[in-house]
């Protein structure tokens, strides 16, 4: 039997041997370093793929985004759509103890309630009740149907421990602050049948956290195999040319971006001139500089086209031109510095220092200069009026863009009209009708005008030719497990 810190310190060797191509796979994510082991059930990109490698929950994601079984090796759904029933694999905790029923429910539960006062939190709130039923089955009752719970217990944060060691798929040993090299257990410790020389068909994975400039350095010199996290303003740094060592991989991503309000005072006091912001922006142009196909600009704060949009709500504005559009938001900002003894609109927007944010920041506050508002930039964690929101969704429904903006959450303007609708729609068990009050808090949402839409969220990746088990999903999520596979 080969144990776990045996196969590490192996694996660790096999990592620092450059050059085999047996060796370990080089791989840098695009994150705060400080924040690559952070803890809790706010994870950063960095941490989101640690603990999903380390610590496993009921189900997981696999390379293409989709739910694959983890601690349960299968389950069923109730024709109501109001029971999940789990069957739990044979193993341990990490700490050798066995994994029952019963302590899989505490996990549970510890792990739900580490979520309050999350987004996530909001949309797990139809969790009724979670029963350990006989032998290795659990139960999760709902309150009404929640079409996307298996999306939503394969998140990263709903990973279940029990006292110290993990439960995931890999085990890690920390290099650094910032860096660690993790390896596949054996079949046995992951609850799979164990397979004759099953180390040959894995390697280790050598990872670390690093700013978007170091981290793209680190591919061009080659001394990374795949560059994961590349949001917007990495992307002029990323290789582009014909003779780049790499490929720049773009994910379908779907989720949020665009500008949150943060303060309702001065001009933005009302909610029509908080709308003149969103009238003057064009948005496929703030785009054209980073000459990229597949980008979907939208003036709607839901994505359209998910599968419970009830096609109630359309987008903004529809048939009118841009510049009559523009016209109507000088028109206001010019009613407002009449009553205020000719005041010039003056906004913030957070948003950090980065080149191709810089490139945003200048074409979005020449388009609100046409407009008579002057834009100026403030760092990323200052007071101001707006705030980049760049964010990739959990799942496919219009719940969670609405919970994004719950007033629970403080994270911004909101509104609590549309904050009561999503909660009757959260209990409303007929489709149809729970689709219709979903679009009615859309409605009331951006009839509030606290979130200017812009498009859909930039994902990007650089990957080497040597790298396998890396898909572009729409979740922007690349689990490091499946990089460990090597392909017989």
């Amino acid at each position: 039997m080969v144990r776990p810190f045996v196969l590490l310190l192996s694996v660790m060797a096999l990592a620092a041997c450059d050059g085999r191509g047996d060796g370990a796979l080089k791989v840098a994510i695009i994150d705060k370093p400080a924040d690559l082991f952070a803890g809790g059930p706010r994870l950063s990109p960095g941490a989101q793929h640690v603990r999903a490698a380390t610590q496993s929950g009921l189900v997981a994601l696999d390379e293409k985004g989709d739910v694959v079984p983890a601690l349960a090796d299968r389950w069923i759904v109730t024709d109501d759509g109001l029971s999940f029933i789990f069957r739990l694999r044979e193993r341990s905790w990490g700490d050798k103890r066995e994994l029952t029923a019963e302590s899989v429910r505490v996990a549970l539960n510890e792990a739900l309630r580490s979520l309050r006062g999350t987004s996530l939190g909001l949309d797990l709130a139809p969790v009724a009740e979670v029963r350990a039923m006989a032998g290795r089955v659990i139960e999760i009752r709902l309150a009404v149907p929640v079409p996307n719970l298996l999306q939503l217990l394969a998140q990263p944060e709903l990973a279940l421990t029990r006292g110290k060691g993990g439960t995931g798929p890999m085990i890690l040993a920390r290099r650094g602050p910032a860096a660690a090299v993790l390896a596949m257990k054996r079949p046995a410790d992951r609850g799979l049948p164990e397979e004759k020389d099953w180390q040959a068909h894995v390697r280790a994975i050598d990872l670390q956290a690093a700013d978007a400039a170091r981290a793209i350095a680190l591919f061009d010199n080659g001394n990374v195999d795949l560059v994961l996290g590349g949001r917007i303003g990495a992307l002029p740094l990323a290789p582009t040319g014909t003779l780049s060592r790499g490929t720049v991989h773009l994910d379908p991503a779907i989720g949020l971006f665009g500008l949150q309000l943060r303060r309702a005072d001065g001009f933005l006091a009302t909610a029509e001139n908080r709308e003149a912001v969103a009238m003057a922006i064009d948005r496929p142009a703030l785009i054209e500089p980073f000459n990229i196909a597949g980008w979907v600009p939208t003036t709607r704060l839901v994505a359209p086209g998910l599968p419970e949009d009830s096609g109630l709500v359309g987008e903004r504005w529809a048939g009118q031109a841009l510049e009559a559009l523009r016209a109507q938001a000088a028109r206001r900002v010019a009613a407002w510095r009449a009553t205020n003894r000719g005041a010039a609109v003056q906004l913030s927007v957070a948003l950090e220092r980065a080149p191709g944010n810089d490139t945003l920041f200048d074409e979005l506050a020449g388009q609100l200069r046409m407009v008579g508002i002057t834009l100026e930039r403030v760092p990323e964690n200052a007071p101001a009026d707006l705030v980049l929101v760049d964010r990739v969704a959990r799942y496919l429904a219009p719940r969670w863009f609405l919970d994004q903006f719950a007033c629970s959450l403080h994270q911004g303007l909101c509104d609590a009209e549309a904050d009561a609708l999503a909660a009757q729609a959260a209990v409303e068990v007929n489709a149809a009708a729970r689709a219709r009050t979903l679009a009615e808090a859309e409605i009331k949402l951006t009839s509030a005008n606290v979130f200017v839409p812009l498009g859909s969220p930039l994902r990007f990746s650089l990957v080497r030719s040597n790298v396998t088990g890396f898909v572009a999903n729409a979740w922007a999520f690349h689990p490091l497990p499946a990089l460990a596979v090597i392909p017989k």
